[in-house]
């Protein structure tokens, strides 16, 4: 019971979602565009598609979507390319806590798969991986529970015997609708009366999250 640990990545394994917050923010001063960051926390757990709507929704249909998404882009693209992967702080304990002591571990993003798994490369962490879910491998994406449910498959575990670790609302909603006990590590937006009822604990870090899990291995 519960040897299975499943991730998302953006927000949770990489601190990518501030760097694209900044990039999108620094984007939109320079064409004037208001309330970015607002409208930037409401893509946060989502996929491109869902994004888009989100940014017509909020800016009208007549909204530069394609050029504002190449130019962040190549802004996100040349930090990445000059300084790494950003790992979160903790990635790295936890994931050898997990496989030194017998768990299967697995990833569901909404990012695509192929990009997930260059990045995870890139960082020299794709090792630690028995399965990857990319949201490309799916037509309904988070809050639906379909992607943490195909990784539990593939993992060979029943959804209550797993645990996933989270940052953001509809992550949550996503493996708490497909069974699973709940990691919340919020990143960008705090956790509010839905998630602390829908998370299984709330920890301030990974760091925290596997001192969590420690405790549950010793009982």
């Amino acid at each position: 019971m519960g040897k299975t640990v499943v991730f998302d990545m953006d927000g949770v394994i990489f601190d990518t979602e501030k760097l694209c917050l900044s990039c999108w923010a620094r984007e939109a001063g320079k064409k004037g565009i208001p309330n970015m960051e607002s409208v930037f926390k409401m893509c946060i757990g989502t996929t491109n598609v869902r994004t888009e709507e989100i940014m017509y929704e909020n800016y009208g249909h007549d909204f530069p979507y394609a050029e504002f998404r190449k130019d962040t882009s190549v802004m996100y693209h040349e930090w990445i390319d000059e300084n790494g992967m950003p790992l979160k702080p903790g990635v790295v304990e936890i994931l050898d806590f997990l496989r030194d002591n017998g768990y299967r571990i697995g990833l569901a993003s909404s990012t695509r798969r192929p990009v997930v798994v260059d990045e995870l490369k890139m960082a020299g962490i794709y090792e630690y991986f028995d399965v990857i879910v990319g949201g490309d491998q799916l037509t309904k994406s988070k809050p639906e529970p379909d992607i943490y449910l195909m990784a539990c498959e593939m993992l060979g575990c029943s959804p209550c015997e797993a645990y996933a670790v989270e940052d953001s609302f509809n992550g949550i909603r996503s493996a708490y609708s497909a069974g699973m006990k709940t990691i919340m590590v919020p990143d960008l937006i705090a956790p509010d009366e839905e998630m602390h009822k829908k998370a299984s604990v709330i920890c301030d870090s990974l760091d925290e999250a596997r001192k969590w899990l420690e405790k549950r291995e010793q009982q």
